[in-house]
């Protein structure tokens, strides 16, 4: 690189070369210097043992005493250790890096609930974080008030990517500080025989996916979520194995594939590993609220939800007999029988026991659907 006394005389005298860039170097001060190609000059400062090189602005723009006073001061800055704080990343891009810390560290459906949440409601964009005021989340969340589920679900996602935030320094404070979900009262909504099948017939008309997975929610009592993930890799010999990963309780969970079961899951029409691979984007179903709606149209019963059907399914169990510790462990519950010091010295899964209480429970399924036709 050219070493030249910098001034303006000079400045006006450099011409770029043909296909080429050029750093002509300043006598007078260390790692100044300017750049010139054919786009144009701008001035530059080189410094550090890693030669870092950083343009402090275009020539015509920025007077030479200027961005010589300008390279001063970052050199010293940098001898004296103080430096500028980095500019906080925007909303985006801490998002971005968020949810891929996440994907290494949660469940595949947190991860995808945090991303359908923040990208739903929070639309901030190219804004710092550090500039994202309390007022301007509330406003998002007031949005909501009409589904408080959702709302609930969008605060917490929200709140859990400012506490990150905070921790990596993004931010001083979190915005949300202070902000609470609406407390709701717990459900304890039990479908009757008559609703059952009423959801039951028309979740089988309603048709892959998502009446696919509701008919499935009836017949293994699982959580919606495990219900989405499932893949054909957890099937062998009439059995589902639900890895940890999956899991509430992150527990492996082994329970039956009943004959109505699994002849639901033979009609499923797609050859992926995932039974409900989502269409576009995610990585499985999930298209909840909207199918939900449109599954209610065909189905005029009282207001329920997914998870009524994991409480109606307990309930029916426990009505045709079945010992409370069959039903917990098809459920995969650890409190209850299995909680406490029992849940540690208790390891036995009732695998024989709990293929006959789901083989009984189809049967009252079958009893139930043909006393309603």
């Amino acid at each position: 690189m050219p070493v030249v006394t910098l001034t303006d005389i000079t400045l006006r005298s450099l011409r770029p070369t043909p296909g080429k860039q050029v750093t002509y170097i300043d006598k007078s001060l260390k790692g100044f210097g300017v750049r010139v190609n054919e786009r144009g000059m701008s001035y530059v400062l080189t410094f550090g043992p890693e030669r870092q090189r950083i343009k402090i602005a275009d020539v015509g723009v920025v007077p030479l005493k200027d961005a010589r006073t300008k390279a001063k001061t970052i050199l010293a800055e940098k001898q004296l250790g103080i430096a500028k704080p980095e500019a906080a990343p925007t909303f985006d891009e801490a998002k971005m890096l968020f949810l891929t810390i996440c994907d290494s560290k949660n469940k595949p459906r947190t991860v995808q609930d945090y991303t359908r949440l923040l990208n739903r409601h929070f639309s901030f964009g190219k804004k710092p974080v550090n500039e994202i005021t309390p007022q301007e989340i509330n406003r998002r969340i007031d949005r909501l008030q009409k589904t408080v589920s959702e709302q609930n679900h969008a605060l917490v996602a929200i709140k859990v990517f400012f506490r990150w935030a905070q921790r990596r320094h993004y931010v001083a404070h979190s915005p949300c500080e202070g902000m609470q979900t609406i407390k709701r009262p717990s459900r304890n909504r039990v479908l009757s025989d008559h609703e059952l099948a009423a959801v039951y017939n028309a979740a089988e008309k309603f048709g892959y996916p998502f009446g696919i997975i509701v008919q499935l929610c009836i017949l293994t009592g699982q959580r919606r979520s495990e219900i989405a993930w499932l893949r054909r890799s957890y099937f062998a010999e009439g059995r589902c194995t639900l890895p940890g990963s999956l899991t509430k309780n992150k527990r492996d969970h082994n329970f039956p594939i009943g004959t109505m079961a699994q002849a639901v899951i033979d009609n499923i029409p797609n050859e992926s590993d995932f039974l409900f691979p989502a269409q576009r984007g995610e990585t499985v179903f999930g298209g909840w609220s909207k199918q939900k709606m449109a599954l209610d149209l065909r189905c005029p019963i009282d207001p329920w939800t997914l998870h009524d059907l994991r409480r109606t399914f307990a309930h029916q169990w426990q009505r045709m007999g079945i010992k409370i510790e069959h039903t917990e462990a098809a459920l995969n519950h650890i409190s209850g029988t299995r909680g406490g010091i029992v849940g540690v010295y208790q390891t036995y899964n009732y695998e024989a026991e709990l293929k006959g209480c789901y083989a009984q429970w189809e049967t009252r399924l079958q009893t139930i659907l043909k006393a309603t036709t």
